[in-house]
């Protein structure tokens, strides 16, 4: 109770940063806007642009950590602090700034997402990615999309990302084939809603998975 609470509060106090921030927003007020998150930052996370900026995903979520279990409430305080930055870099005319906060706001979103955080972050995960739709991906954005487009059951969208990552060579073979290994289980509504069918999965996962097809047929069987 003690958690949900803390980080209703961090939410909220995120909701009123971006409410002051809109109005400077309105008032042609951009530079006075950041100042005001670099001095969230700061207050709130003993950061400033510049450090918050070199540190990647993973540095942030092992700093907001308490015995190893990551604090998802101050991730997604952050990650929303990160996207009003992005927003004030992108309506300043500063594009490769917005695509760099942007991208970090939506890494954070994403790991924030995968700890089952409440509330949960994917509407603004969507929105981000609407925000980033003209620009290719790094794949290491690619890979924590995919993991998440897997846990929203979006398979269809998954598959793509993986397959993406593949033809890069960003990913390993066999990486491919636990992707198909945890799909072949899964029940036809759940393949069908996520943009796939059985068939397809059991076609696909054949050069990734040693006797894929009688996996899938085992798995048909239980099912029946």
């Amino acid at each position: 109770m003690f958690q949900r609470d803390y980080f209703m509060r961090m939410i909220e106090q995120m909701a009123e940063v971006s409410a002051a921030i809109l109005g400077l927003k309105k008032a042609g007020k951009q530079e006075e806007a950041l100042q005001v998150i670099e001095e969230l930052l700061d207050k709130h996370f003993r950061m400033n642009a510049r450090l918050l900026k070199g540190l990647s995903d993973e540095d942030l979520v092992r700093m907001m950590s308490r015995s190893g279990v990551p604090d998802a409430s101050m991730l997604h305080a952050l990650a929303l602090l990160v996207k009003e930055e992005a927003d004030l870099h992108e309506e300043s005319g500063r594009e490769g700034l917005a695509f760099q906060s942007r991208l970090k706001s939506l890494h954070l979103l994403l790991r924030v997402s995968s700890l089952g955080a409440e509330p949960s972050p994917d509407d603004t995960i969507r929105e981000q990615l609407r925000r980033l739709a003209a620009y290719e991906l790094p794949p290491a954005t690619k890979r924590l999309l995919a993991c998440w487009r897997e846990e929203q059951g979006e398979y269809a969208m998954a598959e793509d990302l993986w397959h993406e990552l593949l033809e890069d060579g960003e990913l390993e073979p066999a990486e491919m084939g636990e992707f198909y290994r945890r799909l072949l289980p899964l029940e036809e509504a759940a393949l069908t809603a996520g943009g796939l069918s059985r068939s397809e999965v059991r076609e696909a996962a054949e050069p990734w998975v040693s006797g894929g097809a009688s996996l899938a047929s085992s798995a048909n069987n239980r099912l029946d």
